[in-house]
């Protein structure tokens, strides 16, 4: 061996050495977690997360700051998140000591039925263009929730959002890539390039990203209030840019919104009460996952196990056949909520489950009935207050739809809608919220705060929640390793838009899961393949009630931060 070759085998040695371990915790950890007393914010970009942090320092709520702090991703993060979409959060009053739900989701145009799909034969609603849209409701959430739990004016809340938007901010690597990868095939779409494709083509990593329109459009509302958006100048817009592009959405739909206030609904795991909210969203799925799972010594299977793969496989499957077959808006129908939630049924969805044999299909539940992209958020403020807040358009630039001179894009939940089978609980109908993927979730434990956190990726975010509250009970990871260990997301069942998925399925799996590992999961007949950065997006704030310290965390995956001071 050569003195040189020698000299570069150990520099290379000490470079993954310096690159991958830590004195501290799983190998798989990217940093510590973040620890403070007065206040906390998590959330998916640096610049949201400190313009939370000053809005605490102001002496705003945690609402005040989850606002600015969602405001502002609309801006810096605009491929995921917008006034064009809807809002959900899960709130803990620190006073009353008390979990609020709401549901900020938006309905379908009521002009728009499901005969227009059915007599032009087209079996899926579209994801670009007008079909696809509905009613944003994030805006009517922000004051809703505001008007509850905020201290400081929305003027201020929007304040820096709208600075930046004139000033400019430079494009974060992740957001970059999303950017990039999102807007493709949307030019021509009205409005779009003006908007997101400066120079004809979207912002590139570190380059300065203007959006004055939007800044304008925030101003409107911090004058005129939620009804500037909904019945004012803005509404009349987003209502004649939909009539000249063969749109259904209307003034009408928008003047007539309104959110929901809801109870949060959970499941004991091991102890810790597991808080979602209930349908037309989906985190009724990862209850049902938990339940399962609950039967099962998950902690002696080992993390990235073979077994505990498999477990969690077959219990996503149970779990997503009925949520393709009840999930659904509640006003339209009869949800068996308690069934479905309950442990006894649990115990006899699980029956169901090989331990040496991936299933190609299971049943959903025979129950008796009476006839994507998104940015997750959460703070926590000196008082005790805490906001778990998530805030979607759906997918990438959503329907590629933007009103004139407006500086956002509006939505494509709609795309979520059946519009092959009228009976089905999901089908399309006027004035029906879609099926949501969005769901924030919270923990306590003896009623009292543990966790708020979530994390984002459309129809998988059921199966990351569930993975967080495994890889921290059963597991015993900190918040920072529950979110940077290795994700599984499995992709197949029936899913609500009408479609079957068959042959059980493809199990994806990030790259530190062993190979010997996936051997074993091949022998059961999973069907393996592999993935990069699996549905990114998680934030968690943990509370030590004795200490009186938070604990934050952002994971590795995109360009969040956890701050706190």
């Amino acid at each position: 061996m050569t003195k040189l070759f020698s000299i570069f085998l150990l520099v290379f040695l000490n470079c993954n050495l310096w690159a991958q371990d830590r004195l501290t915790g799983e190998t798989f950890t990217t940093r510590s977690e973040i620890l403070a007393r007065n206040g906390m914010a998590a959330t998916s970009q640096p610049l949201a997360t400190q313009v939370a942090i000053d809005i605490l320092k102001k002496g705003g709520s945690a609402m005040d700051a989850a606002i600015a702090a969602n405001a502002m991703l609309g801006l810096v993060e605009p491929a995921s998140c917008g006034i064009g979409g809807d809002i959900f959060a899960i709130v803990w009053d620190a006073k009353e000591e008390k979990l609020y739900g709401f549901n900020g989701s938006g309905r379908a145009p009521q002009s728009l039925t499901i005969e227009y799909f059915m007599e032009r034969e087209i079996k899926y609603v579209p994801l670009y263009g007008p079909l696809p849209v509905s009613v944003p409701g994030c805006v009517d959430g922000w004051f809703a929730l505001h008007q509850k739990f905020g201290k400081l004016p929305i003027k201020e809340l929007l304040q820096p959002a709208i600075n930046y938007g004139r000033e400019g901010f430079p494009v974060s690597e992740v957001i970059a890539y999303e950017m990039d990868y999102g807007s493709e095939g949307m030019e021509d779409l009205p409005g779009f390039s003006a908007t997101y494709l400066p120079n004809g083509r979207p912002p590139k990593k570190g380059e300065v990203f203007k959006n004055a329109d939007l800044s304008n459009t925030y101003e409107m509302i911090a004058k005129g209030g939620r009804d500037a958006f909904y019945k004012g100048d803005i509404a009349r817009t987003i209502d004649a840019y939909m009539k000249k592009h063969s749109g259904f959405l209307s003034y009408e739909d928008l003047a007539s919104h309104t959110s929901n206030w809801v109870e949060p609904v959970s499941i004991n795991y091991r102890g810790y009460d597991i808080w979602e909210l209930p349908p037309n969203g989906q985190g009724t799925a990862a209850l049902q996952m938990l339940n399962i799972l609950e039967g099962y010594d998950i902690a002696s299977m080992g993390f990235g196990s073979a077994a505990y793969l498999h477990v969690l496989t077959e219990a996503k499957k149970l779990a997503f056949e009925d949520r393709a077959k009840f999930y659904a808006d509640p006003d339209f129908n009869k949800i068996p909520l308690d069934q479905l939630l309950s442990k006894e049924y649990a115990a006899r969805r699980r029956e169901l489950i090989n331990p040496d044999k991936a299933a190609s299909t299971y049943p959903a539940g025979d129950l008796e009935i009476e006839t994507g992209n998104t940015t997750y958020l959460t703070v926590a403020d000196k008082d005790g207050n805490m906001v778990s807040l998530i805030q979607s358009i759906y997918s990438e630039f959503a329907s590629g739809m933007v009103p004139d001179g407006l500086g956002f894009v509006l939505q494509n939940r709609g795309q979520m809608f059946n519009v092959q089978d009228k009976n089905h609980a999901n089908a399309l109908e006027p004035g029906k919220r879609p099926f949501h993927t969005i769901i924030p979730a919270f923990i306590t434990k003896d009623g009292k705060p543990f966790l708020s956190f979530g994390l984002m990726g459309g129809a998988v975010q059921p199966q990351g929640h569930t993975q967080i509250v495994v890889n921290l009970i059963d597991f015993g990871m900190n918040l920072q390793e529950a979110g940077d260990a290795p994700r599984m997301r499995h992709q197949g069942s029936s899913q609500p838009t009408g479609s079957v998925m068959s042959n059980g399925g493809t199990l994806n799996l990030e790259s530190d899961f062993d190979y010997k590992t996936i051997r074993e999961l091949r022998k059961k007949d999973h069907r393996i393949s592999f993935s990069v950065g699996i549905y990114g997006g998680y934030q968690a704030i943990g509370v030590d009630l004795e200490n009186k310290v938070y604990t934050g965390a952002s994971e590795s995956r995109k360009d969040g931060q956890a701050a706190g001071y």
